[in-house]
């Protein structure tokens, strides 16, 4: 029970801070994105107070267990790999075209009616498919 109280909580804080930064505003991600254009800095301040805490955090979990149980994620693999350039250039092309990303597109679904629930169903889709075509293209890889 205390596991998800506790969830409830960070995603509630997380949905807030969403909303409070301007995260799920598509068009002011998309002017974040469009640097050739009106470029809106403004989501830079965001992504640095959201990087900074987070690597500080990293470093104090280092040999420690959660307080509501099971374990915190590894750290990631140094250096980036085919999969993360390819993943980042998929994932950075569906958020300068729809302006949302995971936790804005589950934030949208309480204001942004059907065309939430429809960008949330696309993006669940490409989720479920994402390691099925990772899959092919490893054993394809493999063969060559």
């Amino acid at each position: 029970m205390l596991r998800i109280i506790l969830a409830l909580i960070a995603g509630s804080l997380f949905g807030a801070g969403l909303m409070l930064s301007g995260m799920t505003d598509t068009a002011k991600v998309q002017g974040w994105l469009d640097i050739f254009g009106h470029w809106d800095p403004t989501l830079g301040f965001v992504m640095g107070g959201a990087l900074l805490p987070m690597a500080l955090a990293w470093r104090l979990a280092e040999g420690r267990k959660p307080a509501a149980g099971g374990s915190f994620p590894a750290l990631p693999r140094a250096g980036p790999d085919r999969r993360l350039i390819l993943g980042s250039i998929l994932f950075g092309a569906g958020w300068g075209l729809a302006g949302f990303c995971p936790g804005p597109a589950m934030a949208s679904l309480s204001y942004n009616g059907w065309q939430g629930a429809l960008f949330l169903s696309a993006m669940a889709c490409g989720m479920i498919a994402a390691p099925r075509i990772s899959r092919h293209l490893d054993r394809r890889a493999a063969n060559a």
